[in-house]
């Protein structure tokens, strides 16, 4: 089997509401750019990557040069053939590699009838489980519904989520407004829910005194981490020596060699790992194993999936012998899907495994079209500004916070 062609297609898929966090907004939707490898026996393996609410077309189609012709089981040379870490100091593709692996892994699963877990060593439970993703959230731009700005927004919404889809667990995506009204927003979900697990994350933007005094706040809760309060391997290292909560990252622990410089001297206690962060499912497989044998904690992480990405996922938890948390996932907040079928269901919280050969997700032809259609109409959106606060910018640490009585309607383009 090799490679006969690469296509990439960009789609935009509706959420039910803008999602504030601490660097930006996801303007009411995601942008993905599905990726299709083509063998030269027909089958068709599939790939996703996101890329900031922008495009990443032109980069697949750069591929094609290095690709076609090649091996879909030659997955290691394909790391070095387009991802060279030092060529890639310059073309820094480990994403685009990412997306190209997930292709391959379903193109094998495909042509030798199992799933992708199967590949990568066969799965430990069919079933992963995921939390709530509770963000701060404009409302709708067509129907004004859906804001989540207050406590009272807070707790309805996250009580919608838990009777909806079943979570044990619940995230609140913060570093949006000061860290004193988010700690009551967090105490107020600790208060909603006392049987369930916790965790926080301002996405780094907390300078290490802050993230000291809030971390010391929330220590009587039923936390499983923070997540990324600093930005930084030595103000997480400071804040751990000073909170008895376990630290969690995907920002600073996100490649081996900062994972070995983590392990040599201990700044966060749990990984996520991220299927496109690291360069694709194998490589977070391989720093699971690390984590493993050093008895670092692992969850996985969610840069805002459709169904292909949450398929690898999905792959990704069933061969985990020490996923210990709950899944990260953007995948409720979607409206619709592109995978036939449409979205994958939450039963009491997680989503089942597919047993089908490769990913086990195949794409709904009209699906693509319609959101690659409404792509080309609404365009890309900057990940990184809000558009409720033309021309801001966080700081790191940041002391630009949003205003929590601040009502204004948002004109958000959809």
């Amino acid at each position: 089997m090799r490679i006969s062609d690469i296509r990439a297609t960009t789609v935009t898929v509706p959420l039910k509401a803008p999602l504030r966090h601490a660097n930006g907004c996801h303007w009411g939707r995601f942008v993905r750019t599905v990726i299709e490898v083509e063998a030269d026996n027909g089958l068709i393996g599939l790939g996703e990557m996101g890329g900031g609410g922008e495009s990443a077309q032109q980069a697949f189609r750069a591929m094609k040069s290095y690709l076609v012709g090649h091996d879909p089981a030659r997955l290691e040379e394909m790391r070095f053939l387009i991802a060279n870490p030092t060529a890639s100091l310059y073309n820094n593709r480990t994403q685009v590699l990412a997306a190209l692996e997930f292709a391959c892994l379903d193109l094998l699963g495909q042509d030798w009838g199992v799933p992708v877990c199967d590949i990568l060593g066969g799965r430990l439970r069919d079933r992963v489980a995921f939390a709530s993703y509770c963000f701060f959230r404009y409302p709708n731009p067509r129907t004004g519904a859906g804001e989540t700005r207050t406590i009272d927004q807070m707790l309805a919404y996250a009580t919608a989520q838990k009777r909806e889809f079943g979570f044990h667990t619940h995230k609140l995506k913060a570093g949006v407004f000061p860290p004193d009204y988010e700690l009551e927003v967090y105490r107020a979900l600790a208060a909603a829910f006392p049987s369930d697990s916790l965790r926080f994350d301002p996405n780094g933007v907390w300078s290490t005194e802050q993230a000291i005094r809030f971390g010391q706040a929330i220590e009587g809760l039923r936390n499983d981490y923070l997540e990324d309060p600093v930005y930084g391997l030595n103000g997480m290292r400071r804040t751990r020596e000073m909170v008895r909560v376990p630290l969690a990252t995907n920002t600073v622990v996100v490649n081996f060699e900062q994972l070995a410089a983590n392990v040599l001297d201990t700044a966060v206690d749990v990984i996520l790992l991220d299927t496109t962060f690291w360069g694709g499912i194998r490589a977070c497989v391989k720093a699971a194993g690390v984590c493993e044998t050093f008895q670092l904690g692992v969850a996985v992480h969610s840069s805002g999936e459709l169904g292909i990405q949450l398929a690898t996922m999905l792959h990704l938890g069933a061969v985990l012998p020490n996923l210990s948390f709950a899944a990260d996932a953007h995948y409720h907040h979607l409206t619709d899907d592109i995978i036939e079928g449409g979205l994958m269901q939450y039963i009491d919280g997680v989503i089942r495994v597919p047993d089908a050969p490769g990913l086990g997700v195949t794409l709904n032809r009209a699906k693509l079209e319609e959101y690659s259609e409404l792509y080309r109409r609404l365009g890309p959106y900057p990940y990184d500004q809000d558009p409720g606060r033309p021309g801001w910018t966080p700081l790191v640490p940041n002391d630009r916070w949003a205003d929590p009585k601040d009502d204004r309607v948002i004109q958000i383009p959809n």
